[in-house]
């Protein structure tokens, strides 16, 4: 944080009682009342899941980084040319303690969705998927004899 100090002779001049009291509840009052400090870590947002992907000569293979799910979270869908994969969570958890009077609910949702393009060279129908130790695994397989063009293209 950067700030302006009225220097005299060269100096700064030493902190005052009230500043430093100041500063002492600026820095503590409002650490009381951040998040983090009583270990809430704010609300989760839908996040870009990573993706690894990898070609060989039959096929693409797709890995999604989805720890702590299970294979019925996941939604695999075709439509359109697109492959989907999504997924979405919501919980509610409560904790009471009615000998103390207090009751705490907390609602947490975390959702992803990810599309990938498939083009013509690709055979859709047969498109496995497998979850295992936390990686969503796809295999799209290419259709026999389709080749993809490549080629260099002149910049005029």
């Amino acid at each position: 944080m950067n700030s302006l100090m009225k220097r005299t002779n060269g100096h700064v001049p030493a902190a005052t009682f009230s500043g430093m009291v100041d500063k002492f509840f600026q820095n503590n009052v409002g650490r009381f009342f951040d998040d983090g400090f009583w270990g809430f870590n704010g609300v989760e947002r839908a996040t870009s899941v990573p993706v690894n992907i990898r070609e060989t000569d039959k096929a693409y293979y797709l890995e999604l980084v989805a720890p702590g799910l299970k294979k019925e979270d996941f939604k695999v869908s075709l439509g359109n040319d697109m492959l989907t994969v999504s997924f979405e969570q919501r919980e509610e958890q409560s904790k009471q303690n009615e000998s103390e009077g207090w009751l705490r609910k907390e609602y947490r949702h975390r959702s992803f969705s990810r599309s990938f393009s498939l083009d013509d060279t690709l055979d859709a129908g047969k498109i496995n998927a497998a979850y295992r130790d936390g990686i969503l695994h796809l295999e799209i397989p290419k259709k026999e004899g389709a080749q993809t063009v490549s080629r260099t293209i002149a910049v005029q």
